[in-house]
């Protein structure tokens, strides 16, 4: 370095916000089977209920009310195999950023039957939770997601657990280098049949 001349800063691009999705379904997300997540809100969100506040978040697996019989069937298999990845206990570990494309408030359920192998629920769960606390409904989110160079091991703070969605972590999660896992043209093949039957809609802004 020259005397005197200013140091050189290396840009970070930090993140914080994730969002708490079953590790089987992030597995999937991961190897680009599946572009999509369906949800209502977790017990702590009933009264405002789910709604999607950032344009992207870290992918937080959870192991918190996974079940065989709500995964697509061709996930079930997978189930034990996520578990053999789970981080210590008390610690969490994030390998992948989710940045959204797209997301639809559907309040049609037939329309849902069209998309099902865009994301990774059993039917039966999706009539489930559209009909849950008998207000019908669901988001639909679509996301492209990246990969971190490497993957970082957080503590997990009290907070963190039980059934909600969205967590803001202690610390940041430098995402300058994630990578997509689907090219362009892959993921454009992948949203295709969303925005033709779900309709073409604005990706949401960050709050």
């Amino acid at each position: 370095m020259v005397e005197g001349a200013p140091p050189v800063v290396i840009a970070r691009d930090p993140e914080r916000t994730a969002l708490k999705e079953w590790a089987v379904l992030v597995d999937a997300m991961a190897r680009g089977e599946i572009i999509a997540m369906v949800r209502k809100g977790g017990i702590r969100e009933q009264r405002a209920g789910f709604s999607v506040r950032h344009d992207r978040f870290l992918l937080y697996p959870t192991y918190f009310h996974e079940r065989e019989d709500e995964l697509a069937p061709r996930f079930r298999s997978r189930l034990a195999h996520s578990h053999t990845d789970r981080p210590p206990s008390g610690r969490i570990r994030l390998r992948y950023l989710a940045e959204v494309v797209a997301v639809w408030m559907v309040q049609e359920l037939d329309a849902l039957r069209a998309i099902e192998h865009t994301h990774g629920l059993d039917w039966s769960a999706v009539v489930s939770r559209f009909h849950y606390r008998q207000r019908p409904g669901v988001h639909v989110i679509a996301v492209r997601t990246c990969r971190l160079p490497q993957a970082v091991e957080l503590p997990e703070a009290r907070r963190y657990a039980g059934c909600v969605s969205w967590v803001e972590l202690d610390s940041d999660v430098d995402v300058t280098a994630a990578t997509p896992v689907l090219a362009a043209p892959a993921l454009e093949r992948a949203l295709a049949p969303l925005y033709a039957t779900l309709g073409e809609v604005e990706p949401p802004r960050s709050q």
